[in-house]
Order: C-alpha cells, then structure tokens, then sequence
C-alpha cells in the first residue's frame, strides 16, 4: 500500500505544490488523482491487460503528468498477472522519477518477453545520481522500484553515476 500510495497520491500532491500558482492545472491534477484512488479503493478500474497495452498506459500517464517525451519499444507481449503488474509498477515509477530528476527531454522504455523472462530497461541520458546519496527518507529507488520488485521474486538493478544518465534494469521470471 505504501508503493501505492507514494506512486499516485504523494506525487501528485508534490506536482500540486509545485503547479500553486497553476488553479486550472491544479484542479485537473487533483480531479485526476481523485479518480485514481477511488478506482483503486473501490476495485473499479479498467486496466491494461497485456504488458504492452500497461506500458503504453503508463507512458501516457507521465507525459500527461510532466514535459518529458516516453519512447516504449515492447518485443513479444504477455498477459498481466499480479507479478507483472508489479513490474510495470517499478518501471512507472523509474520513468516517473527520470521525468522528474534526470533533466533529460526523453526517456526510453523497452521491453521483451522471453519464455522464460520479461526486461524492462528505463533508459536516459540525464544528469545521473549517486545511489548512495539518496536520502533515507526518500522511498521510490528502495521501496517503488527495489523492494516491489523482490516481492514478487524479481530484480532490479540501477546502473548510473552522476553526469552518466540512468538505467534501470527489471527483470522477472516467468
């Protein structure tokens, strides 16, 4: 509930303080997040039902959210099941926080499913970070990417430095 709660509500509210002096943007954000948790508390949400119908769900979803350009490039496709959704979750949630940290003007997705496994790469050429000064209490890397990812018996792994850009690599078996 936490991921959940920190990938939807606390970021638009973020979004919301910082778009203060935006009352129309303001209003659509918080309309659009109202949705959102109802649907999510009432069960009544109408998802993607494949890996590449979510992604492309989840690209609209951000370039509606913040100025960025989402390129997903999926090779094969599969039905959802909890585990990928989770999947597409930390992808979300790595694109989300390239649209918001990294600088760059676009960021790539791509996706293949194998027999055997699926990837996600989240790709951009962005300013960078170093891992190890994330802040304790920030919670998206560690929480929304890493630990969603074991959950369901996946991996996640983050290539990047400062001035390097970002990848993130996802990958679970099937």
């Amino acid at each position: 509930m936490a991921a959940h709660l920190h990938d939807s509500v606390l970021q638009t509210l973020a979004l919301i303080q910082r778009q203060a002096d935006d009352p129309v943007l303001v209003a659509s954000l918080a309309r659009r997040q109202e949705r959102e948790l109802r649907t999510w508390l009432y069960g009544e949400e109408t998802r993607a039902q494949t890996l590449k119908g979510a992604l492309e769900q989840m690209r609209i979803d951000v370039e509606e959210r913040f100025p960025i350009a989402v390129e997903v490039i999926c090779v094969s496709d599969m039905d959802l099941d909890e585990a990928s959704t989770a999947l597409v979750q930390a992808a979300g949630e790595a694109v989300t926080n390239a649209a918001k940290h990294s600088g760059a003007s676009r960021v790539d997705v791509f996706a293949e499913v194998e027999p055997e496994r699926v990837e996600v790469f989240v790709r951009d050429r962005g300013c960078g970070f170093d891992e190890a000064e994330i802040r304790p209490d920030r919670r998206g890397v560690k929480e929304s990417i890493k630990a969603r990812m074991e959950r369901y018996g996946g991996t996640a792994r983050i290539r990047t430095a400062p001035g390097e850009g970002t990848e993130v690599r996802l990958e679970l078996s099937r």
